[in-house]
């Protein structure tokens, strides 16, 4: 049995998770570029990524190439991304009569005008997509009310490397770290914000929200994007620019916490948020907006695994930030909830979860919704 599946790049946090897809199921990986606002250099080299795969993975040129994958494959694996992909995938593999699996992502539905536009078309894929692969419970529940029904909605739970984020970080790393970033004893307590700097992460509500924030601390920005100009000028922030995938665990093990604002805009809404789960490998408590797909999904739980705070309210973001770092009983408790409950996010769970969505889809249940295969 052949199958493809459809991304955009070969991402460093998705390898291992293709890796395990390709030699329990044969799968192949094809990649579209695209779809990626404000990404590094390092995430769109899709030409280097290729190369180094040790999966079969290919480019995928375009729609038409996803119209005729039924051609060649028995199931298609598509996510809701990539434009006029989706349908062309979707399409594809019912003219040739073949299983199609939808990888959601979405929990809140978009409201831009290109998006409306295209929902009658998408809902329709919810629903007749042969089975559905969910980033987590909040994307479940929301395709199930799409779909009417959930026993054919699987959960492949959002996972990074653990081997990688939670192994022991000795104190001479962090050290060597504060030292070679500048980060001396007079930068005080470490709070650490890593991704995009795009409006949509809530940027610009964190850096407001941190110009109040009492005592001798420092945010640490790990990234890039439109808004760099902005994070550099603001004072007591130290921004550190993109940074090896190797060096980020010593990043989270030097700091107190680490947060994630992210916002709602029309177009986007955070679907999970995995450096929740890179700091929460190192027992760090997150503090995470109800935009953040991490929260909504139960990994960070309010007072729990982390802080869950509105999305857009810099008060409240900074309330929570003097509470976290100036309670360090508190940061240990919700540290060691955060660890103990981000073990269960793994690729060989998420590997379990595709395998039952591939049987479902070569074998639909009969009292499920009609299709046209």
């Amino acid at each position: 049995m052949r199958i493809a599946l459809l991304t955009t790049f070969l991402a460093p946090y998705r390898t291992p998770l293709y890796e395990r897809l390709a030699r329990e199921h044969g799968l192949e990986v094809l990649c579209y570029g695209g779809g990626e606002r404000y990404a590094p250099a390092w995430f769109t080299d899709l030409d280097g990524q290729l190369a180094a795969a040790a999966f079969p993975a290919r480019r995928l040129s375009g729609p038409s190439e996803a119209l005729a994958l039924g051609r060649d494959y028995d199931v298609v694996i598509a996510p809701f991304a990539g434009g006029a992909l989706l349908p062309a995938a979707y399409v594809g593999a019912r003219r040739r009569g073949r299983a199609f699996v939808l990888w959601a992502s979405v929990w809140v539905a978009p409201q831009s005008p290109a998006h409306a536009l295209a929902r009658p078309v998408i809902n329709h894929i919810y629903k007749h997509a042969d089975a559905v692969l969910a980033y987590g419970e909040h994307v479940r529940r929301f395709v199930a009310a799409i779909r009417g029904r959930d026993d054919d909605v699987f959960v492949a739970p959002q996972a990074v490397e653990a081997d990688l984020f939670s192994r022991t970080v000795a104190r001479q790393e962090i050290d060597a770290f504060r030292g070679r970033h500048e980060l001396g004893t007079d930068a005080g307590a470490l709070a650490l914000y890593v991704g995009r700097l795009a409006p949509a992460k809530g940027i610009g509500v964190l850096l407001e929200a941190w110009a109040q924030v009492r005592g001798d601390a420092t945010l640490v920005v790990i990234g890039d994007g439109p808004l760099a100009s902005e994070v550099r000028s603001t004072p007591r922030v130290r921004f550190l620019g993109p940074l090896p995938r190797t060096e980020l665990p010593v990043a989270y093990a030097a700091a107190r916490l680490a947060v994630l604002p992210s916002v709602r805009t029309a177009r986007f809404v955070e679907p999970w948020g995995l450096v929740c789960n890179e700091a929460m490998h190192q027992g760090r408590p997150v503090i995470a907006t109800d935009a953040v797909g991490a929260a909504a999904g139960g990994l960070v739980c309010d007072d729990q695994t982390g802080v869950v705070v509105p999305a857009g309210d810099g008060a409240a973001l900074q309330r929570a930030i003097d509470r976290l770092l100036g309670d360090a009983q508190l940061r240990a408790r919700l540290g060691a909830g955060a660890r103990a409950a981000v073990a269960a996010y793994d690729y060989d769970v998420a590997v379990a979860a595709f395998g039952r969505a591939l049987a479902t889809a070569i074998n639909p249940s009969p009292t499920g919704p009609p299709n046209t295969r």
